[in-house]
């Protein structure tokens, strides 16, 4: 997924308004697509998922209509967030990648009556909420557009749009997880600066990059000058995000560290950056060591494994190295598998950052990791030259994966810059993987995950700081979950400070939504809400670790808590 800032667009018909709790936001879809295409395409559909259009068009309506109405009850706004959104044709797109997207905030404003910062920039419709009132009513908040391509048989290949809600979507993409990165974008998960220059819009620092923080630097983004900012972008594993509500959450949604090391030859050794896959087993714990072995199949190019292994012998037992290249990774994958390797490393082809790696094939139970293509030269040169390398996989549960030593979560920064994706996205290492990572991944759900506290951090409930300093707001609500641990059943418990409604969320340790409860007009004051342990479904939920969030009006809180046998 990648994010571009788009200009403002007038205003078209308006097509619907996503319904919403009391207090939250509510979103007008601008349609921005001519008869017959995008949003009005007539193609006939079958309803899927939830979703119960029969044309695509409507059916992408609909999508976007499931998107809004999650936001919607996660934002607080009395002033309507408007969205002027298209379908078009967009590129790059071919058999094995694209741009599946990109929209971003289609205004900023500054020094508004009840902005929490002075001289600071802040995305139209954050600002409209400050404010109390629309301050931009001739223009949309919000502009976004979506890759039509998608659906034929060239963008991806065979895969397509997905347009049902419950995530399903097998080997094709998933629609609404892209509708809501998207959105995300447009309601503040971007910077207004320019990246490759360092230069802030007028010299006036945005309430993002306010929260930006360098620690080969140790400032903000705020505080410094335009050629410091622009080594940031790409000074990798090195830019966080430094909000305290971030902070603190993460360790609730983050997994343990990953690590990809190479421990052998001392010229080479250390960790490295990497990308996951959507197949393959987990990251070994205990963590698994051997040697690490080029794949090769004898068919220029020879070391992308796209053919028949010549060198299968040699895998046992091993670590095969690949290069990405023209098939699948799965592909590659499976037949290093097939030849014993125990571990697939796949190194890019081109310049940047390793990249995260799409595809499905179950039959893969090896953990699969690719390695930027500097990385996988000097690994190349060295056993060209006969050296032996040995390289570890595996997880650190001493640390949060994707965060510093401080706890607080990477952006995305790979040199060189990647237009579009670079800094205003969380990093690929962060796992599980987040809705704000500029790569799609299977594992999305409508969960926003870690998102929703940058959304605190920088200022969209109110009583927060947009640059938070401290924990979190004093004199704020506690919740908790009791019993816990607990065997049957737990009884989340918080506090409304206004009368409203709520939401219950409980989601599993890999982010996956178990089951949403929404609770009817509450009076303020304390409150219960009862889990039994089951899902959606009705099904009972395993023994595990589990999270709870609680949406109450303009508060949000969050909390673990485990289930045993």
């Amino acid at each position: 997924m990648h994010r571009s800032l788009l200009a403002a667009a007038t205003l078209a018909s308006l097509l619907f308004s996503a319904p919403s709790p009391a207090s939250a936001a509510t979103f007008t879809l601008v349609n921005l697509d001519g008869a017959g295409e995008g949003f009005n395409d007539a193609t006939p559909a079958t309803p899927v998922g939830g979703n119960p259009g029969t044309t695509r068009g409507e059916q992408r309506l609909n999508v976007f209509r499931q998107a809004c109405a999650i936001w919607g009850t996660i934002l607080p706004s009395t002033v309507n967030i408007r969205v002027g959104a298209k379908f078009d044709a967009l590129t790059p797109c071919d058999a094995t990648s694209g741009v599946l997207g990109s929209a971003g905030a289609a205004d900023m404003t500054n020094d508004f009556p009840g902005a929490p910062l002075a001289n600071t920039f802040y995305p139209i419709a954050l600002a409209n909420k400050l404010a109390g009132t629309d301050l931009s009513p001739s223009f949309n908040d919000i502009n976004a557009q979506f890759n039509s391509s998608v659906d034929d048989a060239v963008c991806l290949g065979s895969s397509s749009w997905y347009y049902g809600y419950d995530h399903a979507k097998g080997t094709n993409v998933d629609l609404l997880t892209v509708v809501l990165h998207e959105l995300g974008h447009g309601l503040g998960f971007q910077t207004f600066a320019n990246i490759s220059t360092g230069a802030f819009q007028n010299n006036r620092p945005d309430v993002y990059a306010r929260n930006l923080f360098d620690r080969s630097y140790g400032l903000r983004w705020d505080q410094m000058t335009n050629s410091q900012r622009a080594a940031s972008s790409t000074n990798t594993g090195n830019l966080v995000w430094n909000g305290t509500y971030v902070k603190n959450a993460a360790p609730q949604i983050l997994g343990p560290a990953a690590i990809v090391r190479i421990d052998s030859p001392a010229t080479l050794a250390g960790e490295k950056q990497f990308g996951t896959a959507d197949f393959g087993g987990a990251m070994p714990q205990p963590s698994l060591s051997a040697q690490v072995v080029q794949a090769e199949d004898g068919v220029f190019p020879t070391t992308d494994a796209c053919e028949s292994l010549v060198n299968a012998a040699q895998l046992a037992g091993k670590i095969a190295l690949i290069d990405r290249g023209t098939c699948t990774f799965a592909a590659k994958a499976a037949r290093a598998q097939a030849a014993g390797a125990v571990a697939v490393i796949i190194a890019n082809n081109v310049a940047g950052t390793a990249p995260g790696m799409t595809g499905s094939d179950p039959t893969v139970t090896i953990p699969v990791v690719s390695i930027t293509q500097n990385d996988g030269v000097l690994i190349q040169d060295e056993l060209s030259a006969g050296g032996v390398v040995m390289a570890t996989l595996g997880t650190d549960p001493a640390h949060l994966a994707g965060t510093d030593a401080e706890g607080r979560p990477r952006m995305y920064a790979p040199a060189p810059i990647e237009g579009g994706s670079s800094v205003s996205h969380w990093d690929v290492t962060e796992t599980p993987n987040l809705l704000m990572e500029p790569f799609i991944s299977s594992d999305l759900t409508s969960s926003v995950d870690l998102t929703q506290y940058l959304f605190v951090d920088i200022g969209w409930l109110s009583g927060v700081s947009a640059v938070a300093t401290g924990g979190p707001v004093a004199g704020a609500p506690r919740a908790f979950s009791s019993p816990n641990p607990f065997r049957s059943a737990t009884s989340i418990r918080f506090q409304m400070a206004q009368p409203g409604r709520a939401t219950v969320e409980v989601f599993d340790a890999s982010g996956a939504l178990v089951k949403r409860m929404p609770l009817a007009w509450r009076p303020a004051g304390p409150q219960v809400a009862e889990w039994d342990g089951n899902d959606t479904r009705g099904g009972r939920s395993p023994a595990g670790v589990y999270f709870w969030r609680v949406q109450a009006g303009d508060d949000l809180h969050t909390g673990r808590m485990v289930r045993v046998q």
